[in-house]
């Protein structure tokens, strides 16, 4: 429901302009303008259908419906702002000009045609770009050094960290078992959840028990988790118990002593505003050790430095998943995306490996990122660092 009321403005504005503008390119003929308003009178007979009955109709007809209507959706984004860059070159051409080309007036019409096919053409292989990158998440590995040390001579650590899967109708059973394999393939010592399991609904989790395949996560130290803002929305007394099955520890304002003794302190997602502050978590711990925080959201930068968290892995931004959002991100956000720095806390901040609404990425990755952490008086190689910065790289 959240997702149509997020697009209705596609409804009531792009969808008029680009039907006005498609309707002025193509051929006055019936041939052509018939189909042209079919495919606009079924995405918005779609879209109403879903926006007032998607509490009848079956999960697998409002799946269909979703997709399709925001597969619209993104295409018309990037249609108009195509239409206005071609807007936007013409009126310059024609300020320092005077006139447009004399090809342009003489061919008028087939220029236009030719622009809506050029159009529609680029936008549909950006989609296809936009899904792929979806469908093959890439591996980010981030090598850090932490200034404390690790007690029974451990001095180094292998963490897979995946963030916002985003479990249901458009990330389901087929999407996790990849996901799982890729983890697997890291052989890490430990896996960590940064928030957001799920999309809206744990039904889809439910009824193609996708618990059954995150319980093959392997991770000689375990499996650790946290809420995300998504765990809160819809029915989130079944998420909780969903995930529960999963295998994973799910750390709620808890602290945990791991193996080889360091902390992972897994903080409740930032929409809980009765969460407890992050020095009252920290306080009874050993300062010798390192402490390593898991926060979804990356709201809390100040506080985890000024508390003097070693390390703190973050999500929920999917650095805007699509292009141009991404560079709102970094208005909204201290870091919305990658390695940072502030003070003597390291913090990590994953695009996510799983979307919210349909399976499209532009300008962003779907990453599974693997953590190489190491202890105090080691560091790695040369090669291993680039000149960005000393402790952090992404490869």
């Amino acid at each position: 429901m959240r997702t149509f009321l997020q697009s209705v403005f596609v409804q009531l504005l792009l969808n008029p302009y680009v039907f006005l503008r498609g309707w002025q390119a193509i051929p006055p003929k019936k041939v052509w303008r018939i189909p042209f308003i079919v495919c606009f009178a079924v995405e918005l007979c779609a879209f109403f259908v879903g926006f007032f009955f998607h509490g009848e109709l079956p999960d697998k007809v409002m799946r269909i419906i979703r997709y399709y209507c925001e597969t619209w959706y993104i295409g018309l984004l990037y249609v108009t702002m195509a239409l206005l860059a071609i807007g936007a070159i013409r009126r310059t051409y024609r300020r320092m000009h005077g006139r447009y080309p004399r090809w342009v007036m003489k061919y008028g019409a087939q220029t236009k045609l030719a622009l809506f096919f050029f159009v529609i053409a680029g936008v549909s292989a950006l989609l296809w770009k936009a899904y792929n990158t979806v469908m093959h998440p890439l591996v980010r590995h981030v090598y850090v050094t932490l200034p404390k040390t690790m007690d029974g001579g451990v001095d180094s650590l292998r963490v897979v960290m995946m963030s916002d899967l985003h479990i249901g109708d458009f990330i389901g059973k087929e999407m996790v078992q990849r996901y799982v394999s890729l983890s697997n393939a890291q052989h890490p010592d430990l896996v960590v959840l940064v928030g957001d399991w799920l999309d809206y609904e744990s039904r889809t989790a439910e009824r193609e028990h996708i618990e059954e395949d995150l319980q093959q996560l392997r991770a000689p130290k375990g499996v650790y988790a946290v809420n995300g803002n998504h765990e809160y929305r819809a029915n989130r007394h079944a998420k909780r118990k969903w995930i529960g099955k999963t295998g994973a520890t799910l750390l709620v304002d808890s602290v945990v002593c791991l193996p080889g003794a360091f902390y992972l302190v897994g903080r409740d997602d930032f929409i809980n505003r009765k969460r407890q502050p992050l020095h009252s978590l920290l306080k009874p711990l050993r300062g010798d050790l390192p402490v390593v925080v898991l926060d979804h959201q990356p709201y809390s930068l100040a506080e985890t430095a000024m508390n003097q968290a070693d390390l703190c892995l973050c999500g929920h931004t999917h650095n805007g998943q699509l292009w141009p959002y991404s560079l709102l991100m970094k208005w909204i956000y201290e870091c919305p995306y990658g390695y940072y720095r502030k003070g003597n806390t390291q913090f990590y901040v994953s695009s996510g490996i799983g979307v919210a609404g349909a399976p499209f990425r532009v300008g962003t990755v779907s990453e599974l990122v693997v953590l190489h952490i190491l202890f105090a008086g080691k560091s790695f190689p040369v090669a291993a660092h680039n000149r960005e910065t000393r402790f952090g790289r992404l490869s």
